[in-house]
């Protein structure tokens, strides 16, 4: 009986047209559209050599070490800046031309001169700022190292204009010399427009709840004569429901497939080495998607578009506060109402996505796997306690 129950539900869903839309369509359609409007937006915004200005004059001419490093800045294949070497008139002139992001007139100390506070003066000031606290660090190593010679032999005092300058130079080497170690933990398929791909596949988890709900009302004698007839029939309920339920999961995983295989071989998304991890938490998120549905079936007596409405708001609110809408509200909640996403279906599911792109372990992963699978075994409770009744 429980495998001719599982047929005829596959069967009933795959024929309810209204199903196979918002669980089939309508996230493709949507996937569709979050490709054509965020297809070209990080090239748009991909950052560029910065035109500026340094005033040629003697006091700029004389320090080897800010010469050194623009220098650097401005050649090879990754340069940051293309850098002109112009008299102070001619460096207004071109600012005020816009021909140059700003420019660096080198007093008792380098000052910035900008017309507006865009991207490139930001990086411009941040560089500098970052030379001056280099050049901090080698004025207070040669210190220590000077005074380190003098304890060893105070004789060095007789020539200390050229013991400051032989330490000072090693200084530099040294700290030209070290190597910074940075691993790069991250995956190259994350943009944050890949956000907006992971939230779309919690809502197609979320929206499970609506096979859920289907293949319950199928089973409640106030709600259908299918369930008036199933409330009389000499088989026992558990097996009409639990049936039911499995074939309501297989039609949602088939969906959630297809996403895959669309958005992978026709939208050409990338998600990288952990492809396996994301279909896990996508199958489980699922899970909890479906009892969501069952749940929500089971405690509403009211009509069946009233309990669509409700699945429907639910599964969108929660991916609003994942982040489908605006990248920033999941950090928003996350950061005023904590509690709220730590309750989020959508949430965890996404949170697992990023888990998996920022840490190199798996452990907040399979955090957000078990809070889901807690959420699951929570749902199946309640609606076990409602329908039992």
């Amino acid at each position: 009986m429980f495998i001719h129950n599982f047929k005829y539900a596959l069967k009933t869903l795959f024929k309810n047209k209204m199903l196979i839309f918002w669980t089939f369509l309508f996230p493709i359609i949507l996937g569709v559209f979050f490709n054509m409007a965020f297809s070209n937006i990080e090239n748009s915004e991909k950052l560029e050599i910065i035109d500026i200005a340094i005033v040629d004059e003697e006091e700029y001419r004389v320090d080897d070490f800010y010469k050194e490093i623009f220098e650097t800045l401005s050649s090879g294949d990754k340069k940051l800046f293309n850098v002109n070497y112009v008299s102070l008139e001619e460096a207004k002139d071109k600012l005020l031309e816009k021909e140059i992001s700003g420019y660096i007139i080198y007093l008792d100390n380098p000052k910035l001169v900008v017309a507006n506070s865009g991207i490139n003066e930001t990086v411009i000031r941040n560089v500098l700022e970052e030379i001056e606290d280099t050049k901090d660090i080698i004025n207070n190593l040669v210190q220590l190292k000077v005074q380190e010679e003098i304890l060893k032999n105070p004789e060095v005092l007789n020539y200390m204009e050229s013991l400051t300058a032989r330490i000072y130079e090693e200084a530099v080497n040294e700290l030209n010399n070290v190597q910074v170690n940075v691993k790069d933990i991250s995956k190259s398929n994350l943009s944050y427009t890949m956000i907006e791909y992971y939230t779309l596949i919690a809502m197609t988890c979320l929206y499970g709840g609506l096979l859920g709900m289907t293949a319950i009302n199928k089973c409640l004698p106030n709600m259908s004569s299918n369930g008036k007839r199933v409330s009389i029939a000499p088989t026992k309920k558990s097996t009409m429901i639990v049936s039911s339920v499995l074939a309501s999961y297989i039609v949602q995983l088939i969906g959630l497939s297809l996403l895959f295989l669309f958005t992978i071989f026709v939208i050409k998304v990338d998600y990288g080495r952990n492809l396996g991890l994301v279909v896990l938490l996508a199958c489980v998120g699922s899970l909890a998607g479906l009892l969501l549905g069952v749940m929500i079936a089971s405690i509403i007596k009211a009509h069946e578009n009233l309990k669509l409405g409700i699945i429907i708001s639910v599964t969108m609110l929660g991916c609003f506060l994942s982040g489908m809408m605006g990248i920033t509200m999941k950090y928003l909640v996350d950061t005023k109402m904590p509690i709220v996403n730590k309750l989020n279906p959508a949430s965890m599911i996404t949170d697992g996505f990023y888990a998996l792109y920022y840490y190199e372990t798996t452990e907040r992963y399979f955090f957000n796997i078990f809070s889901l699978l807690l959420v699951a075994g929570i749902l199946f409770f309640i609606s076990y306690m409602f329908l039992w009744r």
